[in-house]
């Protein structure tokens, strides 16, 4: 299965992530298939970069986000065009 989820890069005590579209199985800093964008928790306030157009095509592909990937793509907005992507795909009953 594939994820959407954080890589931690930067130095010890001064984290930042790449948001990242990985295999389910792979170690947290190991390999990954593509990398969506950045995200900086240190700024005031936190600086978060990510590629909505990819981002919307691994989740219409399917890739399940984790709950940190989440709360990110809730924050940017992307995660509330996906639904309603998703929701107007849908046949009416």
């Amino acid at each position: 299965m594939v994820r959407i989820r954080l890589l931690r890069t930067g130095k010890r005590k001064q984290p930042s992530y790449r948001v990242v579209v990985a295999d389910q199985r792979s170690p947290r800093d190991g390999r990954f298939v593509e990398i969506l964008g950045n995200y900086n928790p240190l700024t005031n306030p936190s600086l978060i970069e990510l590629d909505e157009e990819r981002s919307l095509h691994w989740l219409a592909l399917g890739a399940q986000p984790s709950a940190s990937a989440t709360a990110l793509l809730k924050r940017t907005g992307i995660w509330q065009k996906h639904k309603q992507a998703t929701a107007s795909k849908r046949p009416a009953k």
